[in-house]
């Protein structure tokens, strides 16, 4: 790729981490600028498909995508087609556009494969969308729990929203019992189109043991930052913008929960345990305010 691979956020904590070197190596080799064979192959496998978008004020928002297998697909190694639309309760219906930025997370938790896809939607229309490539990689099958996704067609329609200025009870308690939540974040220039890929748009996936997200009294959630791929896509970006936005599966009832809310790290000088996935970061997400959709997907999970 010409452009650069990273942007100033990504690159400041790649260097207080001590992968910056490794990165500015690594970077423009692992993340392209077109889906290599594999990944078009694989993104035709998945019944689901993660999706980061911003709002008309920059706030990031994580959409998930359904269809029967086959339902995404690339004609062509720079370009992905999305046969569906988004639910008609998630914050992407109604703002999916040409020219918006949108990071894509192509996830197969049965297996642990993900690859990521960052770019512009290219075209629109009744039946879906295509999306034009900016940068395309593989993550690692770190931190993922298996479990299948099984698209339902005739699934009943999603119940009504529920809004909430705090996280209610039954919201905290899905949040301190999940293993896995996706995040989505997004550089303060993405709405702009800037045309640099590194200005996008990011969704993310993030697992753990039960218990991984701390919920404080104060309602802040508190989440471990495990060893990764050294990139700092959403760090570095909540380091240039904090707003964000967390989705939790309720993988029993098919039920969504949007926390929007503004994330920053949280460093300390004490070394993790020798042998642990930990390391010396934490991230701390300040809730703005959530929405639950009850049986929002017509997905049954093994």
């Amino acid at each position: 790729m010409t452009a650069p691979t990273f942007h100033d956020g990504e690159i400041a904590l790649q260097r207080r981490a001590g992968s910056y070197e490794r990165m500015a190596a690594a970077g423009p080799r692992v993340i392209r600028g077109f889906m290599p064979d594999q990944h078009r192959e694989f993104f035709a496998l998945l019944p689901l498909l993660l999706a980061g978008s911003l709002d008309a004020s920059g706030q990031p928002w994580a959409s998930v995508l359904t269809g029967p297998a086959g339902f995404v697909h690339s004609p062509d190694a720079q370009l992905l087609r999305i046969d569906a639309l988004p639910l008609p309760h998630d914050p992407l219906a109604g703002r999916l556009r040409e020219g918006l930025s949108i990071g894509l997370l192509g996830i197969q938790p049965h297996t642990r494969r993900r690859n990521r896809m960052n770019g512009t939607v290219a075209a629109l229309d009744a039946g879906g969308f295509s999306v034009r490539v900016d940068q395309s990689f593989g993550n690692c099958p770190k931190y993922i729990q298996a479990r299948e996704p099984v698209y339902l067609p005739d699934a009943p329609a999603a119940g009504a929203p529920q809004a909430m200025d705090a996280l209610d009870a039954d919201a905290r308690r899905a949040i301190a019992q999940a293993d896995t939540f996706f995040i989505a974040t997004g550089h303060p220039q993405a709405p702009a189109g800037a045309g640099q890929p590194a200005f996008g748009v990011d969704v993310s996936h993030r697992g753990g043991p039960p218990g991984f997200v701390r919920v404080d009294d104060d309602g802040v959630l508190r989440v471990p930052d495990f060893v990764g791929n050294g990139f700092f896509n959403t760090l570095g970006n909540l380091a240039l913008e904090p707003r964000c936005n967390l989705l939790f599966i309720d993988y029993a009832s098919g039920a969504l929960l949007s926390v929007v809310a503004r994330g920053s790290v949280e460093w300390t000088d004490q070394s993790p345990p020798r042998g642990t996935a930990l390391t010396a970061r934490r991230v701390r997400f300040d809730v703005a305010w959530a929405l639950r959709i009850p049986g929002a997907l017509p997905l049954h999970w093994t």
